[in-house]
């Protein structure tokens, strides 16, 4: 199946506007795309259509502490109290860096009150989680920090940065302009705004059921049209769930990290780091307490290969491998073992996972295994 038909078999399946590219050892081999940008205006997709990947941004934001890492400006295990001296308030002074990457910081949930407007002021939401007591002892219990955990690396980051730069002129600067990535945002520019892919959901906002996730995740700010399609949200720097972009810009970050931390002679990251952080985090098998399921995350903070779900055999199962998936069906990954980079962006939403029927499938299963054909059929020219 190429690339092409697996995309007309995602919009068959009720995809909207989609993007997929990917990188093969640094070469762009894959830029595709198909559907409506806006299904209400009749707009059509193109390269440079912008589609927000939710956590995906994990991903960069992951990046970016670990360019701090490489600098010797960040040491993993050291508390995020030695670089945040506020954040060590109220019980959380044992709290490691490397705890909250793996989301075992033990205070998944957002601040109380948190509204959309409050979620685009970073020092009201940093200033507000330093006043948090932890839910679990630190370094004990796999949660996802859904949201809050973007504001904890990147103030980490931040903090470390020696211009305390705002977290996304970092990223910018030290991320995208060195690698030539121009279509990567924590905030749209003015400029760029009509290019952003309105958002359709397959669910209605709900208060979640689970006490735990409800705060992690309130439904005041859960992802959706009727908070990610505002201007001031799509503006605002949301290091953990807000990066904006094309499929053919993530892939491009990615392929630093699939091709050992260096792109076009750039390189950002040791490949010794790299492989380090495809080690599986403490307690990988442990249920987590807001999924409720088993989520196979390493040390780094990036989701790794494996045969669970939601990513199933979407990326694949080798060791090598270092993913995040966003809310409604974004993904990206970087294959260290193949040099492989894939981005896919969409504007449908799909199910909640705690939502999905039995007989759901991820339509984008045949894009994924398109992609990889086009990839080792090149590898093997």
């Amino acid at each position: 199946m190429t690339v092409r038909s697996a995309l007309e078999q995602s919009v068959a399946a009720g995809e909207i506007g989609v993007q997929v590219a990917a990188y093969l050892d640094g070469r762009l081999v894959v830029d595709e795309w198909i559907g409506l940008a806006d299904r209400e205006r009749g707009l059509a997709v193109d390269g440079d259509t912008l589609f927000p990947v939710f956590s995906v941004t994990k991903a960069v934001t992951a990046t970016a502490l670990h360019v701090q890492a490489e600098r010797g400006l960040v040491a993993y295990d050291a508390p995020v109290g030695t670089y945040w001296p506020a954040f060590a308030a109220h019980g959380k002074h044992a709290i490691t860096v490397r705890d909250v990457l793996t989301h075992r910081a033990g205070v998944p949930q957002m601040p109380a009150g948190v509204t959309p407007e409050t979620m685009c002021d970073w020092e009201w939401m940093v200033a507000r989680i330093a006043e948090e007591e932890p839910v679990f002892p630190p370094g004990t219990q796999n949660a996802y920090h859904q949201l809050v955990w973007g504001w904890i690396v990147g103030e980490v980051v931040r903090r470390t940065d020696p211009a305390r730069r705002p977290f996304s002129a970092f990223v910018r600067e030290e991320l995208c302009e060195p690698l030539g990535i121009a279509d990567l945002h924590l905030g749209v520019p003015d400029d760029a705004l009509a290019r952003v892919a309105p958002l359709y959901a397959d669910y209605e906002p709900e208060p979640d059921q689970d006490e735990l996730r409800e705060r992690s995740m309130p439904v005041a700010v859960l992802p959706g049209p009727w908070v990610h399609d505002r201007r001031d949200v799509r503006q605002a720097s949301l290091p953990g769930a807000g990066a904006i972009t094309t499929a053919r810009a993530c892939a491009r970050l990615f392929a630093m990290l699939a091709n050992g931390g260096e792109l076009d002679g750039v390189r950002l990251l040791s490949e010794a780091r790299l492989r380090s952080l495809t080690r599986p985090r403490d307690d990988a098998e442990q249920i987590d307490a807001v999924s409720r399921m088993v989520a196979w995350v390493g040390e780094g903070g990036y989701w790794l290969g494996s045969d669970r779900p939601p990513l199933g055999e979407l990326i694949g199962t080798t060791p090598g491998l270092l993913a995040h998936p966003g809310a409604g069906g974004s993904i990206a990954w970087a294959d260290l073992d193949r040099r492989l980079a894939v981005s896919i962006c969409h504007n449908r939403m799909h199910p909640r996972p705690n939502s999905v029927a039995a007989d759901w499938r991820n339509p984008f299963f045949a894009v994924a295994d398109a992609v990889r054909a086009v990839a080792w059929e090149q590898a093997a020219a």
